[in-house]
């Protein structure tokens, strides 16, 4: 009997076979409700049902990966009175929680942020959150650097 294989990589799409893509593709429209069955989102992606079934369950949107995970995101964040306090409300409010804080010392009025947070009561999509805490007004920059398992 073959091992369960759980190693995971980040690929870029355009990487992908034409086929994986198709999958992904096929399970997007599966999920969002505008197709019901397998055969109708093989049928609008133009991709056999073989290679569908092949692939269903090895390729994942990389923010399906990282949900119900621990994140690690890092910031760089002006060096303004309650620009800190602003962000973790910025996460509380998205329901999750902060396992660690580590800021640098600002230099040139920024300092970097390195959050780590649980975010498996998460209220929306990890991508989401990101987005959110980089249109913040004292935020310059905020990206995924890492996720585990919780």
């Amino acid at each position: 009997m073959a091992e369960k294989i759980d190693n995971f990589y980040l690929v870029r799409q355009d990487m992908l076979t034409e086929a994986m893509q198709k999958t992904l593709e096929a399970k997007a429209l599966l999920e969002s409700g505008k197709v019901h069955k397998v055969a109708e989102a093989v049928q609008t992606v133009e991709l056999s049902r073989s290679a569908f079934y092949k692939y269903r369950d090895a390729v994942f949107p990389f923010h399906q990966m990282i949900q119900e995970q621990i994140i690690t995101l890092s910031i760089q964040l002006a060096d303004k009175s309650g620009s800190l306090s602003a962000l973790l409300k910025e996460v509380a409010k998205a329901n999750s929680n902060v396992l660690t804080i580590n800021q640098s010392i600002p230099l040139q009025g920024r300092a970097n942020v390195t959050l780590t947070v649980d975010t498996s009561a998460l209220k929306m999509e990890v991508m989401d959150l990101v987005k959110r805490i980089q249109a913040m007004e004292a935020v310059d920059k905020a990206e995924i650097v890492g996720s585990g398992s919780l």
